[in-house]
Formats: C-alpha cells, structure tokens, sequence
C-alpha cells in the first residue's frame, strides 16, 4: 500500500468515527457547551470540519498571514449543514493527498504557522488526524457531560 492510500485510509477511518460521535448529538444540544469559556458542541464540530480547508491552504504553500476561512460569516444551525459546507473542501483535501508520491510524502517540508519547525508532508498529514481525535476525545466528554448515550467508535 502507498503512503497516500495508508494516510487516506487513516484519515477516512478518523472522520468515520467523527461522524459517529457528532450524529449521536441531540439536535437540543447542538450549542450545549460544559461551561461559558468552552466551545460548544457546534463549534467543535465546525472547527474539525473548516481545519481541512486550512490544512489544506498549509500543504499548498499558502500565506497564512490574514487567512480567512470559508465558515467565518455563517452561522451554525445544524450538523447537516456543517457537512454540506466541508464536503467540498473535504474531498478537495483527501484529493490532494491521493496525488502525492511516496518520495513526496518522505521529503516535502511543511511549514505550519506559529510552529518553529517545518515537518515531513507524510507526517503533517497524519497530524491533521491525530487533531480530530483529540477533538473525538472532547466530544466523548461532552457527551458524557450531557449524559447522552456515547456511541462505541473502537471497532
């Protein structure tokens, strides 16, 4: 298997269990939040889904300087929504890294803004699903806080 496959396959299997999670989220509790300083469910969801986007902007080279993201005037009303507006950008994402080489993935340098050292692409990549599985772990919480029954994403 190629790095990209194995890297798709990661990230696929990562937005899998997402998706799990966000879908069992009551519709009542969409803007629940643990406390006032917190992001609420919605916003999580929503950062998870808008940080393709921008990971995908950091691996083509852009300049992050003013970097505006597509969701920032819109407000969130419902996780269908949400995942209308990321499937582009999602499949743009995934698209993008099915064209990448193994020697690529080894060699290219990736500079994320705000971190002092470049990384390897094929790592990068893998880092953008380890981000959503902290936000998984947060969201498993969240759920656990609001006392709703928590879906069994460890298959």
């Amino acid at each position: 298997m190629s790095q990209a496959k194995f890297i798709l396959k990661h990230l696929e299997n990562t937005r899998r269990r997402s998706l799990m999670l966000w879908r069992s989220l009551p519709p009542s509790q969409f803007h629940w939040r643990p406390d006032p300083k917190a992001q609420s469910a919605a916003e999580m969801i929503r950062h998870v889904l808008a940080a393709d986007h921008g990971w995908m902007q950091i691996i083509r080279g852009a300049d992050m300087r003013g970097y505006q993201s597509p969701w920032a005037d819109l407000a969130i009303e419902s996780l269908d929504q949400e995942l209308e507006i990321a499937r582009e950008h999602r499949q743009a994402f995934l698209d993008q890294i099915s064209h990448y080489s193994d020697p690529e993935l080894s060699e290219s340098l990736v500079y994320h803004p705000g971190v002092p050292e470049a990384k390897i692409l094929g790592d990068y990549l893998l880092r953008t699903a380890y981000h959503e599985s902290v936000h998984a772990g947060q969201f498993l919480t969240y759920l656990r806080l609001m006392e709703v029954p928590r879906p069994n994403i460890w298959d």
